[in-house]
């Protein structure tokens, strides 16, 4: 691009750089991601954004699709087309000016990398509480909304939505996230060791019950975002969802919607 205005927006540690020759796009990137803005000094990844006018082609309900092909990730779906070299660390991305096209290639490009390194998306909200994280997974309408409404003063929201989950040694770490759910809420750019994952049910009353491994295993990777028809990662991602259960302490947490749940967390 010949004249160009980047931002870097540094999520779970990693920072994207993003390029558009748009000023007033790149402004609209730094209203969305306040608060996971790093240095682009050293970016992780360069993505470069060409904006396009609204088309049919761009207006169409077509599902996402990653696949590799000659040593690049190629990214679409009907609001935007992409590539990705992981050697060259560059990518492209073909959208049309709104936020919501490269928020989803961003979401795709970490499912990518994480892969490799032994973690991943997940949905889950997810809080820091007396120096640890908790995760609180389930599909849509299972609570992570409205237990991350109903969380104290105390506890530091990364997110209500979309957790994400790195390894950390012999442990896993959950950092903060800006892809907001229903709350609306951009997650804290933080992150804490993760204490215990929990799956989320709604019922007659708080309890707490344990979730054996082989269970967990498969709650968890329903819970994975993962978009990639990749055969080497998707067993990556089954080793990593095995091994997490197997390091982590793993709860279904059943509960009424009332601020007394957030007791049985610790």
């Amino acid at each position: 691009m010949s004249s160009s205005h980047e931002i870097a927006v540094e999520i779970g540690g990693m920072p994207i750089l993003v390029r558009t020759a748009d000023p007033s796009f790149r402004e609209l990137l730094a209203s969305r991601y306040a608060g996971f803005i790093g240095a682009s000094a050293e970016p992780s990844f360069e993505l470069d954004v060409d904006l396009v006018p609204p088309s049919p082609e761009m207006a169409s309900d077509e599902d996402v699709r990653v696949e590799m092909q000659g040593g690049q990730w190629h990214l679409r779906r009907g609001d935007f087309r992409a590539q990705w070299d992981p050697r060259l660390r560059r990518g492209r991305v073909r959208q049309t000016a709104n936020p919501y096209s490269i928020d989803s290639v961003l979401r795709i490009v970490h499912t990518l990398v994480l892969a490799r390194e032994g973690g991943f998306l997940l949905h889950a909200a997810s809080a820091i509480r007396q120096g640890r994280a908790f995760l609180f997974s389930g599909v849509s309408g299972a609570g992570k909304t409205t237990i991350s409404r109903l969380a104290p003063p105390d506890a530091i929201l990364l997110s209500d939505e979309i957790s994400y989950v790195r390894r950390a040694g012999e442990g896993y770490s959950a950092c903060g996230t800006p892809f907001a759910g229903e709350l609306a809420r951009v997650g804290e750019n933080c992150s804490a060791p993760i204490g215990t994952l929990y799956f989320l049910a709604q019922g007659p009353e708080n309890r707490i019950e344990p979730v054996n491994p082989a269970e967990a295993a498969r709650c968890l990777l329903r819970n994975v975002l993962f978009f990639a028809e990749d055969a080497e990662l998707v067993k990556l991602i089954f080793r990593s969802a095995c091994e997490f259960v197997d390091r982590v302490p793993v709860q279904r947490l059943t509960f009424v919607p009332d601020q007394r749940v957030w007791d049985l967390i610790q």
